[in-house]
């Protein structure tokens, strides 16, 4: 009874299944899956969310893009990373995910397709599919580093694609868009009038980046659009504020944000009390910040070290954002891996295969949990997979 925009089978897969009864169970779980910054053991300000509370917040104004001086705070959020912007070609949303669900109503009939890279995080395919649109893939190449094949978004090329989507850095790969790439793929899209999505959740989280690392807004004559939001940036997913900054030639920013308004229109997702605060959870939430991004560097290396005592298991580099990548012998499967190791040490961690690697055998690990869970579980992790099958 349910459209077909919705996956055919709903059934958790059996890595779900096994985590799941392993809880029931009362297990005690190190989560090397772990994303969400409210469960890590951060210091949060006291009175960070007071804003909220403004009284203000009780006057409904609704405007599609967001109250102004919402949007000069996050024009101005923009300015600390170096990317000059005007509050008027801001945009708030609720989420990154709403972000993406907007652009693509916005670019997309029924039908169409977005390229999304791949390996990449497993939700461009969800969300296009409710929007009744196609992710087709492009791929990322690891060559000493993560860059763009170029080619294989070349290949891609047809009059169904409506739009190219650019991680930097992208999760879980923490490659940074390199800007010989972004100069090829401006081409690209200049051609084929394709815009450029760019989600730069991450930016902040730069751990070894590439000198080379350039902002999607910096592609010139492509109409751009750069998504952030408080989820990553200041570590605050629950509070639902994000943002699209607009960029490009002024002709097809101003014919964008025509249409994307009235989309915007339609929904009014934004609440007033999180406008109204914004500004200060902005400002306050760089303390935050500063504390995830102490805590990956320092997980970070913690696994290298680790590591270094495993031959046949290797960390590959990582620019930024918070998760790291083991390659792992290929003695199972990386699901049988993944599975041994939730059963045989209470250890959780994603098999490469969910990120859409096109091979085996690779795990993913998160660099958000507390040092006191990672350091003991990356070790029980590195002698698992370092070891052959269980009997």
């Amino acid at each position: 009874m349910t459209s077909a925009r919705l996956p055919a089978n709903l059934a958790p897969n059996a890595l779900a299944r096994a985590v799941e009864d392993k809880r029931r169970r009362g297990a005690v779980i190190a989560d090397l899956t772990e994303s969400n910054p409210t469960r890590v053991g951060l210091s949060y300000p006291p009175g960070l969310l007071a804003p909220l509370a403004d009284p203000q917040g009780l006057t409904y104004d609704p405007q599609p893009l967001g109250r102004w001086p919402a949007r000069a705070a996050v024009a101005a959020d923009f300015r600390r990373r170096g990317i000059v912007i005007s509050a008027d070609r801001v945009a708030l949303t609720s989420s990154t995910s709403e972000a993406y669900a907007l652009l693509f109503k916005l670019f997309c009939d029924a039908g169409d397709a977005i390229l999304v890279p791949r390996p990449s995080y497993p939700l461009f395919e969800h969300l296009a599919r409710l929007e009744s649109v196609t992710a087709l893939t492009y791929d990322l190449e690891y060559h000493g580093t993560w860059r763009i094949d170029i080619d294989s978004v070349r290949r891609a090329i047809s009059p169904r694609v409506k739009a190219l989507l650019i991680v930097s850095p992208n999760n879980p790969t923490g490659s940074f868009l390199h800007r010989d790439d972004l100069a090829a793929l401006s081409e690209i899209c200049v051609a084929n009038d394709w815009p450029i999505i760019g989600d730069e959740v991450f930016a902040d989280y730069g751990l070894e980046p590439s000198p080379a690392a350039t902002p999607v807004m910096a592609a010139g004559d492509v109409l751009t659009f750069s998504l952030g939001g408080l989820s990553k940036s200041a570590g605050l997913p629950q509070v639902k504020l994000g943002w699209i900054g607009f960029g490009g030639p002024a002709a097809k920013v101003d014919a964008a944000l025509a249409a994307y308004e009235i989309i915007a229109d339609t929904y009014l997702s934004v609440s007033t009390p999180v406008q109204m605060a914004a500004a200060s959870l902005i400002e306050h939430g760089a303390l935050v910040r500063a504390q995830i991004l102490a805590r990956v560097r320092e997980n970070l290396a913690t696994l290298r070290s680790l590591a270094s005592a495993y031959p046949s298991i290797d960390v590959l580099p990582v620019e930024g954002g918070w998760s790291a990548i083991l390659q792992v012998p290929a003695v199972r499967s990386e699901d049988a891996l993944v599975l041994e190791l939730l059963d045989q040490d209470d250890v959780l961690v994603h098999p490469g295969y969910f990120f859409d690697f096109p091979r085996e055998a690779y795990v993913v690990a998160s660099l958000l949990p507390p040092p006191a869970v990672f350091g003991p579980a990356i070790t029980r992790l590195l002698r698992r997979a370092s070891a052959g099958p269980a009997a």
